[in-house]
C-alpha cells in the first residue's frame, strides 16, 4: 500500500528518477518539493571538479565523518593489540571481524527503515554516541587491567551495530545537504574520506599507542567523535527537511525489506548496483587484507611487519588517490556500465597481486586496486543513491548497505577458509577470477535486457 502511494506507473519526462523492468512499465516517483535528476542519461552541465565542496554544510559533514572513519580504525589498532597481547586469540581476532560484519547483514535493512522514518540527526549521534563509549569501555578497563574475553567480545558488538546504525543515516544525510548535481561528488568524496580514515587511522593509532599508551591513546580517540555529533545537535536537516515526503507506515520488520527489495529489483539500475557490490562484498570484500601478513611474509621480506604496512598503505593510498584524481579532474560521471568494467579491472589486479612474486609489482597492483575500488563503489553509491525513490530513500540504501556491508562476512569463507586449503595466492585469486566471470555474465545479461 505504502509503495502504491510513491509510485506510479506511468510515463513522465526526464526529470523523474527512473525504476525499470525489463517486464514492467517504467515506474518513478516524483517529489512534490525537489524533483530529482536521472543518472541514466548525461547531464546538461558539465560536472565541476569538488562541486560538492562549495557546500559549506557537507564541508563540515565530511571533515566530521572522515575524523569518526579514522577514530573507528584508530580504536581497531589499538583495541586489537591489547586483546592480542593478553589472549593471543587467532579466534579471538576472527570474531572481531565476524562482528563488525554481520550487524550489516542482518540489521541493515532495519536501520534504513529507521532512517526512513525518524530523525537521522539523532540516529548518527547515537551511533556517535556508541562508538565513543567503546572506546571509554576499553580506555577504562586498560587502565584498571580488567580486560576479560567477554567485555572484548561485548564492546566489539556494540561497536559493529555502532556503525549499522550510523552509515545508511550518513549516506542519506548527504542526499540531504547536497543537490543532484553535487551528489556524485559528494559521494565519492565521502568514499576518498573513508580510504584516508583507513590509511591515517593506523598510522595515528600507532602513534598514540606509543605516546601515551593504550588507555590514554584511546581517550584521546573517544574525542574524535565529538565534532560529528555536537554539529548534529543544530544541523538543519533530518526530519525537518523531509517533510514534504508522504507519512511512513509504521514498522514492519520484514515486510518493510521485503517490500523495498522489490522496489529494487524492479529497476535495472538500483538492483544491477546492488548486486555488482554484494557479488564483490561476497567473493572478496575486503578479506585479503586480513591475509597481508602472509603475503608480506612470501613476496620474501625479512620485515614482514614493515612489508605488511606497507601493503596495506598502499592499496588505502590507492582510494585516496583514486578519490582525489578522479574528483580534481570531474572524471568518470556514475554510470552503470562504468562501474561494471571499474570492478572487472580490480578484480585483474587483485589477480595480479595474488601471483605477483615480486614485492615492487605487488605493492604497484595493490594501489591500482584500491584505485578502482573506491571507484567503482563510489559510483554504485552515488547511483543508487540518485534512483532511490525519495520517499523510502532510506530503506533503499540500508538494502545497499546490507549487499555491500554484510556480505562482506562470507569473504572470509571465500578467501580465508580456502586459503587454509590451497593457500592464501590461489584462494585470492581463484575468488577474483569467479568474481571477475560473474561480473562478465552480470554485464552481459544487463546489455541483453537494454537491447
Amino acid at each position: 500500500m505504502f509503495l502504491a502511494q510513491v509510485a506510479s506507473h506511468e510515463r513522465r519526462n526526464s526529470t523523474a528518477i527512473p525504476l525499470q523492468s525489463a517486464l514492467e512499465p517504467v515506474i518513478e516517483v516524483r517529489s512534490p518539493l525537489k524533483p530529482v535528476s536521472s543518472v541514466s542519461v548525461t547531464p546538461a552541465s558539465k560536472p565541476r571538479a569538488f562541486a560538492s565542496l562549495s557546500n559549506r554544510d557537507f564541508r563540515i559533514y565530511l571533515f566530521s565523518a572522515t575524523a569518526a572513519m579514522m577514530a573507528d580504525n584508530i580504536e581497531h589498532v589499538i583495541s586489537y593489540w591489547v586483546i592480542f597481547q593478553k589472549f593471543a586469540s587467532p579466534a579471538l581476532g576472527g570474531f572481531a571481524v565476524i562482528s563488525h560484519w554481520v550487524p550489516y547483514l542482518f540489521f541493515a535493512g532495519f536501520s534504513g527503515v529507521l532512517a526512513d522514518r525518524f530523525d537521522i540527526r539523532r540516529l548518527i549521534q547515537v551511533g556517535m554516541v556508541m562508538l565513543l563509549g567503546v572506546s571509554v569501555g576499553w580506555g577504562v578497563m586498560f587502565m584498571t587491567d580488567s580486560v576479560t574475553l567477554w567485555k572484548a567480545m561485548a564492546l566489539l558488538v556494540i561497536h559493529g551495530f555502532a556503525g549499522v546504525i550510523w552509515i545508511p543515516a550518513s549516506q542519506v544525510l548527504i542526499h540531504q545537504i547536497v543537490d543532484t548535481q553535487q551528489l556524485p561528488s559528494a559521494v565519492r568524496l565521502a568514499s576518498t574520506g573513508r580510504y584516508l580514515g583507513f590509511l591515517v587511522g593506523p598510522a595515528v593509532g600507532g602513534g598514540l599507542l606509543l605516546a601515551l599508551g593504550p588507555a590514554h591513546g584511546i581517550f584521546v580517540n573517544a574525542l574524535v567523535y565529538v565534532p560529528m555529533a555536537v554539529w548534529l545537535i543544530a544541523a538543519p536537516y533530518g526530519r525537518a527537511a523531509a517533510d514534504w515526503r508522504p507519512a511512513p507506515p509504521a514498522l514492519n520488520g520484514f515486510a518493510d525489506i521485503w517490500s523495498t527489495m522489490k522496489v529494487v529489483a524492479a529497476d535495472r539500475v538500483l538492483l544491477s548496483m546492488t548486486v555488482l557490490i554484494g557479488a564483490a562484498s561476497f567473493f572478496v570484500g575486503n578479506a585479503y587484507q586480513a591475509q597481508m601478513p602472509g603475503f608480506a611474509r612470501d613476496l620474501g621480506h625479512g620485515r614482514a611487519d614493515f612489508s605488511y604496512s606497507v601493503l596495506l598503505a598502499a592499496d588505502a593510498a590507492g582510494g585516496l588517490a583514486g578519490g582525489l584524481l578522479l574528483e580534481s579532474r570531474a572524471m568518470l560521471h556514475p554510470r552503470a556500465r562504468t562501474a561494471f568494467v571499474l570492478a572487472m579491472i580490480w578484480c585483474c589486479a587483485l589477480i595480479g597481486f595474488a601471483r605477483a612474486n615480486i614485492y615492487a609489482l605487488a605493492i604497484c597492483l595493490l594501489f591500482i586496486a584500491g584505485f578502482v575500488e573506491l571507484a567503482f563503489n563510489s559510483m554504485a553509491q552515488a547511483l543508487v543513491q540518485m534512483n532511490a525513490p525519495g520517499a523510502i530513500r532510506g530503506r533503499v540504501i540500508g538494502v545497499f548497505s546490507m549487499s555491500a556491508m554484510g556480505m562482506r562476512t562470507f569473504s572470509g569463507l571465500s578467501v580465508g577458509l580456502l586459503g587454509a586449503s590451497v593457500g592464501i595466492h590461489n584462494s585470492l585469486a581463484l575468488s577474483a577470477a569467479g568474481l571477475f566471470l560473474l561480473i562478465v555474465l552480470l554485464f552481459g545479461a544487463r546489455t541483453m535486457r537494454r537491447a
